[in-house]
């Protein structure tokens, strides 16, 4: 069964090494700045004002 085999490829190891090499302080600081990001995009709302000619 080859199928619960996965193979990387060098790109996705290069990715992995990367992250690896990221203090936990780097790591913090990046999902604390997507959680605040994903915090406003909740609370925003799209309003939709139609353009007015004169």
């Amino acid at each position: 069964m080859d199928k619960n085999k996965q193979t990387l490829s060098d790109a996705e190891i290069e990715l992995l090494k990367e992250g690896l090499k990221r203090s936990y302080k780097e790591r913090f600081e990046m999902a604390t700045r997507l959680y605040k990001i994903q915090q406003t995009m909740s609370k925003a709302s799209i309003v939709h004002k139609p353009f007015i000619s004169k």
